[in-house]
């Protein structure tokens, strides 16, 4: 139950009803398996693609449904409600996609998007190293021009859908000398020689999504695979990335905490203590409309930033920092409370809100920490008030 009626059209409504049951038929079931396991969910994720929901955000030219990143977040929003790390490994997908489509040459993208749209090939994005995390423009992983082709050397690592994904955007650097101008980006499929996996991460949430090491040695790339045949574009191309991914992550985030609110709901209304249901106690009352009212402000948020991609506005970034800022900070306060509120037993495996708790933790940390978040949101203030 939402607290606000949004504005939606009719196939919009519908997209929320077909994730939503997908979510409680197919993933809820499975979904502390998958979790112990630490196992990709490969089943899930085709059942996803034969929705047709790889086709979000791609034009219809290349085989999606069209633009629309509102479309995007009301389905991770609603796969995160039931299982964050699922909706990690089909959002990731989408990261991995949106340098193609944002920078790729025509060519590239009718090579590529099609296969993305119809779920047959999922993607990943390869930013991420020891020494460049919020820090994008630090990457070591080098690509040395010979002929027609670049050669990649280096090592990423924390990539989500290491793995799994078929097709990879890797960002590397082709001019040293020229800082992040000197950063490009390469399309790069799985199978290539010299490109390899290494650790596969042991994670404390989202463990139903895969997180591994990448190794690039003498990997050899026809210069038709450099993103947008151009070089220099990587770090604009990863900051353009994030203005489209991270009000994704906010919606996560937003599904993770009112999937949690709800399992809070229904056990304080089932559960006794003094003769009554701890639901009629004001305290629990209290903090129900706290975490309920902080999810719909949040969902809002994201749901505003995400149409101001939708309309076409360039200077997005500030919103999209502050929608994933709010979100996950929204997210790890509401499944904390929410584990308070079933107290020993929200403490206990037995029960699912302990998940919700962990797997909100790292939405507050990729696609750039929260930190990284405010320093956009402080520079945008200072620029435009600052004189």
């Amino acid at each position: 139950m939402f607290l606000v009626d949004y504005p939606m059209t009719e196939e919009q409504k519908m997209l929320r009803e077909l994730v939503r049951q997908i979510a409680e038929e197919k993933i809820r079931p499975v979904s502390r398996e998958l979790d112990e396991k630490e196992q990709f969910p490969s089943e899930i994720i085709k059942t996803l693609g034969q929705a047709d929901l790889f086709r979000l955000c791609i034009p219809e030219a290349y085989g999606g449904m069209g633009p629309g990143l509102l479309n995007l977040c009301i389905a991770t929003e609603e796969i995160s409600r039931v299982d964050g790390g699922i909706a990690t490994s089909y959002a990731a997908s989408f990261l991995g996609m949106f340098p193609i489509l944002l920078f790729g040459t025509e060519e590239q993208k009718k090579k590529y998007l099609p296969d993305i749209a119809s779920g047959k090939r999922l993607t990943a994005f390869a930013l991420t190293e020891p020494e460049a995390g919020s820090d994008a423009s630090a990457v070591r992983t080098t690509a040395k021009k010979e002929g027609d082709h670049y050669i990649l050397n280096g090592t990423k690592h924390f990539i989500t859908n290491g793995g799994d994904a078929d097709i990879y955007t890797v960002i590397a650097v082709t001019d040293k000398t020229k800082g992040a101008r000197g950063v490009s980006a390469f399309i790069v499929e799985k199978g290539t020689a010299g490109f390899t996996f290494g650790k596969k991460e042991e994670k404390l949430g989202i463990r139903a999504s895969s997180t591994r090491e990448l190794i690039f040695t003498d990997v050899k790339i026809h210069k038709d695979n450099l993103l947008g045949q151009r070089e220099g574009i990587g770090f604009i191309a990863t900051m353009k990335t994030f203005d489209s991914s991270r009000p994704g992550v906010a919606a996560q985030a937003v599904g993770i905490a009112q999937g949690a609110l709800e399992l809070a709901t229904e056990y304080a209304h089932k559960r006794v203590q003094f003769g009554k249901p701890i639901s009629s106690f004001q305290g629990i009352q209290w903090m129900l409309a706290d975490m309920a009212t902080k999810v719909e402000a949040a969902r809002s948020l994201v749901y505003a930033t995400a149409g101001m991609v939708d309309r076409g506005l360039k200077d997005v970034g500030t919103a999209s920092a502050a929608a994933k800022l709010y979100a996950s900070e929204i997210a790890m306060q509401v499944t904390t409370d929410a584990v308070q509120i079933f107290g020993g037993y929200g403490y206990m495996r037995d029960y699912p809100v302990e998940k919700f708790m962990r797997d909100a933790k790292i939405t507050q940390i990729y696609e750039g920490t929260n930190q990284i978040q405010k320093n956009i949101i402080a520079l945008s203030l200072i620029k435009k008030y600052g004189k």
